[in-house]
């Protein structure tokens, strides 16, 4: 769930977060929206993925701080694509 993201993005420290939007509990979007007002997390390219993708849906993963929105089923092709262009910010 989105707790347990939060905790391991504090525990690991990655270079980029691909987030799950549909979690029990706390929501993806709500996680991202916890980790950008941690510093160190306010920069961190994060990218939201959703499986049940509605209308707004990418509007409201942007504006909680999301770097990029895609839906599943991703193209592993696109998806490393987007991973490398943000890396590289």
């Amino acid at each position: 769930d989105g707790l347990e993201a939060i905790a391991f993005a504090k525990e690991q420290r990655p270079d980029i977060i691909l987030m799950d939007i549909q979690m029990p509990g706390v929501s993806g979007i709500e996680a991202i929206k916890h980790l950008r007002s941690i510093g160190e997390f306010e920069t961190l390219p994060i990218i939201a993925l959703t499986a049940l993708a509605m209308p707004g849906d990418r509007e409201r993963c942007l504006e909680a701080g999301a770097n990029e929105y895609i839906t599943k089923p991703a193209s592993l092709k696109d998806l490393v694509a987007t991973m490398q262009r943000l890396m590289e910010r």
